[in-house]
């Protein structure tokens, strides 16, 4: 599919473990961009800004720095809790960021920042429209039905759905259907994964 990407957007998923980190390399080397995750939880099993750096071959001038890092795996509200903080969604700035941006939220949506705002909050604070990654399986229609809807409630612009892990027309055909939102493009698993490789599946899925 030949689509125009904007210069920044949000990469939010259905739910956490989806795949979001390896669409956000994809992205970021076809596009040449640079990378944003705001927040990160669970760092001491590695950095999703390393994982895209190295998957996409990115200079590290490339990758924005986290605002905030948090050692614990959870949500970031129970996150940053653990360690005393609150997360500040003011602190969440574009400006002086790259015009070609990636930015990658934690798990889906819905997800708290603090007993006040959520994810969805954080991606209309930013202005910017979302792609959301979701896992090919069952439940997928309905998960991702779900997001369409939150987004659009918050008034979020929608680029568009990629299906990851395996590719399923039904799915794809019903949540073009019901969502009203393009799927942009069906990821089988991606082995092995190198900077060329993922230049040479953008191009075939997007050029």
């Amino acid at each position: 599919m030949k689509l125009k990407f904007p210069g920044r957007f949000f990469v939010t998923g259905t739910d956490t473990g989806v795949g979001k980190t390896f669409v956000c390399a994809l992205l970021a080397r076809g596009l040449e961009a640079s990378y944003w995750k705001p927040v990160q939880t669970g760092f001491v099993d590695g950095l999703d800004s390393d994982a895209v750096r190295e998957a996409a071959g990115l200079d590290a001038a490339r990758i924005i720095p986290e605002t905030y890092l948090f050692r614990k795996p959870l949500s970031p509200h129970l996150a940053a809790g653990i360690e005393g903080q609150r997360i500040d969604i003011e602190r969440f700035d574009l400006s002086g960021k790259p015009a070609t941006l990636i930015i990658e939220g934690a798990g889906g949506v819905m997800v708290p920042l603090n007993e006040d705002f959520m994810i969805i909050d954080l991606m209309k604070k930013l202005g910017v429209p979302a792609l959301v990654v979701a896992p090919n399986r069952l439940g997928v229609i309905n998960h991702t039905l779900l997001t369409i809807q939150a987004l659009r409630g918050a008034g979020i612009d929608i680029l568009g759905i990629i299906l990851n892990q395996v590719v399923n027309n039904d799915h794809k055909d019903a949540i073009e259907h019901y969502g009203r939102v393009p799927v942009l493009a069906q990821l089988d698993i991606l082995e092995p994964v190198s900077p060329q490789i993922l230049k040479e599946k953008f191009n075939e899925l997007f050029l």
